[in-house]
């Protein structure tokens, strides 16, 4: 299970003292839009008067953040592919059903609670009778099982399919026991609750009529979503903000209304320019800021640096389909070729490490060792270069087949993104040594996306990262049964892969998978579908005035209800 990442995500805060003004919806030409909008101004007005905000001084004030890019799938869960969209889904706007504490064990959120039988064949959760909709309507079991099936419903196209593979899919894997009991139905598999800690439920009521081949552009995704979370969204403009505010009904037992106001979230497409307004003192969080940013906001008084190791890995995905790269041998040789551990000491400062696979180190199977790491080895490169039937048949330096074809690679990154530009034109380096020619290409991070999403998948590599989940499951990445799936963007085509991949997600004894998963990882790195670069920790750069804002494996918004500021009454 992954989410695209934007490396280099930069998400700066503004505090405004005592200024608890808010934007006013701008109710969008659509039909959809003009239906909904009324019904939660409706809803606010009435949660503020029955539920006053309480005279302790941390309510209050405005928060604004500001990032590279835009929350590319607004709210609408069953199409969400990118980092940042989940996140606001997972803690803003919505709910899912569970979340993760301090030590990533499952915890009650939307369900208040569920059982598992014996047998691992069927889920019952109990819901909440104090989550609404923020149109007034109330969260029920018939919300979960019309989330569910539409998740599961092929023409949907849910990005991480994966997620369901040992569920059964459909109406009928779900059973709506009564209004706030809900039962689902499953085969036994690894860490099955996870999908449910990332899955936020969507309004039956409102989406029940549109079509799975709809949902994608529907205006609900962001033009006017109504959610159930802590925030109740206001206002949308398109590569510049999105407006939410606080829900004053939310429930006391989950902490009550946000301390903030309003919290906002813009797009500012340069992080240089996110820094500055750090510095300035404009800015309070900036959330993600580049490595080399760093020292800047060590160095000045007032500000503090806060890291820790994320879920995001940085790679280079190579598409198999292209004929220069379909041969295993060739792209082991490109991986050989790239000097890792020099690209991390020039552009992590000390604030990530190598990566070799898909585990990342807070998975419970990662080896620290990495014994299937494939070396630093010029050399090495060469001959598998040899043995692959390409050679300098022209004296050029650089390598052609016996067609006469060069070994040339257009590697695609995104705009705004300066680590991913270096790491292109560090490789065009690097590789050029071996005699493979990398010409880096940028493009806007939407049109990357749809280029590399594509069913033509016309790109050779592309640098870009994944978030991972808890619950690893690779198999949309490389099993050959989703090679034509959203994110498939290898080709991958492995028999051992696939025996493992459907092995590995039906093991729930630990003990039992670790070699297993180890032999995953060395098949993994004999198919080297992606050259993995480095495991990045998140960093966050935060002035002092911010308060209990928390950092870890589970998100960077993971307590967003709870940031507070002083000085704002």
């Amino acid at each position: 299970m992954r989410r695209l990442a934007t490396l280099g995500l930069a998400t700066a805060l503004f505090a405004c003292g005592g200024d608890a003004r808010e934007e006013t919806y701008a109710v969008a030409g659509d039909p959809f839009c003009q239906q909904v909008m009324p019904r939660v101004e409706a809803f606010l007005a009435r949660a503020r008067q029955e539920h006053p905000t309480p005279g302790d001084p941390r309510y209050g004030g405005r928060l604004v953040a500001a990032t590279i890019g835009e929350l590319r799938d607004g709210m609408m869960v069953l199409t969400t592919t990118d980092h940042g969209s989940t996140q606001h889904q997972q803690f803003v706007n919505l709910m899912p059903l569970l979340d993760l504490d301090e030590n990533f064990a499952p915890r009650p959120y939307l369900a208040e609670s569920w059982e598992v039988n014996d047998s691992i064949t069927e889920i019952v959760f109990h819901l909440r009778r104090d989550v609404f909709w923020h149109d007034g309507e109330p969260t029920t079991a018939r919300d979960v099982a019309f989330t569910y099936v539409r998740a599961t419903d092929p023409a949907t196209l849910f990005p991480n399919a994966a997620y369901w593979t040992y569920y059964i899919p459909g109406e009928a894997g779900v059973e709506v026991v009564d209004d706030y009991t809900v039962k689902v139905r499953l085969r036994p598999h690894a860490d099955f609750l996870d999908p449910w800690r990332t899955l936020a439920i969507l309004p039956e009521h409102l989406l029940k009529d549109v079509s799975p081949e709809a949902l994608r552009e529907h205006p609900y995704g962001s033009r006017c979503p109504v959610g159930n979370g802590p925030f109740v969204f206001r206002e949308h403009r398109d590569q510049d903000r999105w407006v939410f505010t606080a829900n004053p009904a939310f429930p006391e037992a989950l902490g009550g209304r946000p301390f903030l106001d309003t919290y906002v979230y813009r797009i500012v497409p340069d992080q240089t320019t996110l820094l500055n307004e750090l510095l300035a003192g404009s800015v309070d969080v900036y959330v993600a800021p580049r490595p080399d940013q760093a020292p800047q906001i060590l160095d000045t008084p007032g500000l503090r640096l806060i890291h820790a190791p994320f879920r995001d890995f940085v790679f280079v995905g190579w598409n198999s389909r292209r004929s220069q790269l379909a041969d295993a041998r060739v792209r082991r040789a490109i991986t050989m070729s790239a000097n890792r551990q020099q690209i991390v000491d020039a552009l992590l400062g000390g604030y990530g490490r190598v990566a070799n696979s898909t585990l990342l180190p807070v998975h419970w199977a990662h080896d620290p060792a990495q014994p299937y790491a494939l070396p630093f080895d010029p050399d090495g490169a060469r001959k598998l270069l040899e043995e692959a039937g390409w050679t300098d048949r022209d004296g050029d330096g650089l390598r052609e087949n016996a067609a006469g074809v060069r070994l040339e690679i257009e590697l695609l990154y995104n705009q705004g993104n300066q680590a991913r530009k270096r790491i292109a034109e560090i490789l065009q380096v690097q590789l050029r040594d071996v005699g493979i020619a990398v010409t880096p290409r940028v493009l806007e991070w939407d049109a990357l996306i749809d280029v590399i999403n594509a069913r033509e998948r016309n790109f050779d590599g592309v640098v870009v990262a994944w978030v991972g989940e808890f619950r690893v499951d690779d198999s949309g990445l490389f099993h050959s049964r989703h090679v034509d799936g959203p994110n498939a963007y290898s080709g991958t085509r492995n028999p051992e892969l696939d025996r493992l991949l459907d092995t590995l997600g039906l093991i729930t004894d630990r003990e039992a998978a670790r070699p297993l998963w180890a032999r995953y990882e060395q098949a993994l790195a004999e198919e080297q579908p992606y050259t993995f670069l480095y495991f990045l920790d998140r960093l966050m750069g935060v002035r002092d005035n911010v308060q209990n804002l928390m950092l870890d494996a589970r998100g960077e918004w993971v307590n967003v209800k709870d940031w507070w500021i002083t000085g704002t009454l």
